[in-house]
């Protein structure tokens, strides 16, 4: 898969649309997105989803020759592919953004024209390791749609998160608005404010862009193996919502863990920041429980820990976001440690913001 994004060829009936979208980390203040919380958040170049779309004489959703394989070598090969990977592609995934794009422009009176396509998709994103690889899916796909029905300027940035969270839950994943608002904003670092008061007025929250330089150095910790991090939420959603004065207390927490994260960054003040990063986990884990998160994912924080590192997850588990505050002896240490164990560990890739004219003429005044 091509690591260079390519533009869009347009002008003519046979334009072909090109996107990447980026694997996500959740920095600091998940998994507060689902309940009125405050996060930091933002996209990497270390692992994207690419998306096509191309003019055709009928609409066809392409399957993928690998994540969406329908033949196999026997039965014993069908069994292991369905219990390491699951039941699920990333056709699924492609057909509800159609539907959702489709009846989101049809409800708000946004013109469509009758002709077809081909949408195909790729991804490099490891499979449940909480880097948002099934949104960056829908998000790659959504650009396509937005530039092949010219109507990049007549959906605005701050809706477009909402549009990919709808068509996942279509199929039934839970999550947030956080991953997907990181990766419409293609790049950068994001300050999300999910107050209950501007999400009942408007439907969305207040998405600030922030310099992306202001990051430390930082890695990435996964295991090939991971666990699944779409069955995290269930508990805590759960008692949240039965008025958990715990549940309600720690997550109110977290959200505050963005504020101070953001004013932290600010002042580059990285011992603070690492103080921040490990509460962020310690709360999740009061939470959630350590029979729900699981004992590799915790593996994995404590091998960052141990050589006084700071670590959590990216999202809900399977890759961790570690910082080594003393600099290139202490990630020497973290490498060390990650090959004893069996994790994968490399630095973060930053990208900044890839954010057009169309797309910034979008974004509501503050």
């Amino acid at each position: 898969m091509d690591p260079n994004p390519k533009p869009a060829i347009s002008g003519n009936d046979k334009a072909v649309f090109e996107h990447r979208s980026f694997a996500r980390i959740g920095f600091l203040g998940n998994p507060s997105d689902v309940y009125f919380g405050r996060t930091i958040s933002f996209t990497i170049g270390n692992f994207w989803a690419w998306a096509k779309l191309e003019p055709s004489d009928n609409l066809l959703i392409k399957p993928h020759p690998f994540h969406d394989l329908v033949q196999f070598d026997s039965l014993d090969n069908l069994v292991y592919r369905l219990e390491n990977d699951g039941y699920y592609g990333g056709v699924r995934l492609l057909m509800a953004i159609c539907k959702v794009f489709r009846n989101y422009c049809k409800d708000n009176g946004i013109q469509l024209h009758e002709k077809n396509f081909t949408l195909s998709y790729d991804t490099n994103i490891p499979r449940q390791t909480g880097l948002s690889g099934s949104s960056a899916i829908v998000s790659a796909a959504l650009c396509c749609l937005l530039d092949f029905y010219n109507v990049r300027q007549s959906i605005r940035i701050e809706v477009r998160p909402n549009l990919i969270l709808n068509a996942e839950k279509e199929l039934g994943i839970v999550a947030g608005l956080q991953d997907r608002v990181a990766q419409v904003y293609g790049g950068g670092l994001v300050h999300m404010d999910f107050s209950k008061e501007h999400m009942d007025k408007v439907g969305y929250g207040i998405y600030t862009i922030m310099d992306i330089n202001l990051l430390p150095p930082l890695h990435l910790i996964y295991a090939e193996n991971p666990s699944d991090s779409g069955k995290v939420h269930s508990t805590v959603r759960r008692r949240w919502l039965d008025g958990d004065e715990f549940i309600i207390s720690s997550m109110a927490e977290i959200a505050k863990l963005a504020e101070e994260g953001r004013t932290a960054l600010l002042k580059n003040d990285y011992s603070k920041l690492k103080e921040l990063m490990n509460r962020n986990f310690d709360l999740r884990r009061s939470m959630f429980g350590d029979e729900c998160l699981g004992a590799m994912n915790i593996e994995m924080v404590e091998v960052a820990r141990k050589i006084g590192a700071a670590a959590k997850f990216t999202g809900s588990g399977g890759a961790v976001v570690v910082f080594c505050p003393d600099g290139p002896s202490q990630v020497k240490l973290l490498e060390e440690e990650c090959r004893k164990s069996g994790f994968i560990v490399e630095p973060v890739k930053l990208v900044p913001t890839r954010l057009n004219n169309s797309d910034l003429k979008t974004l509501s005044k503050p």
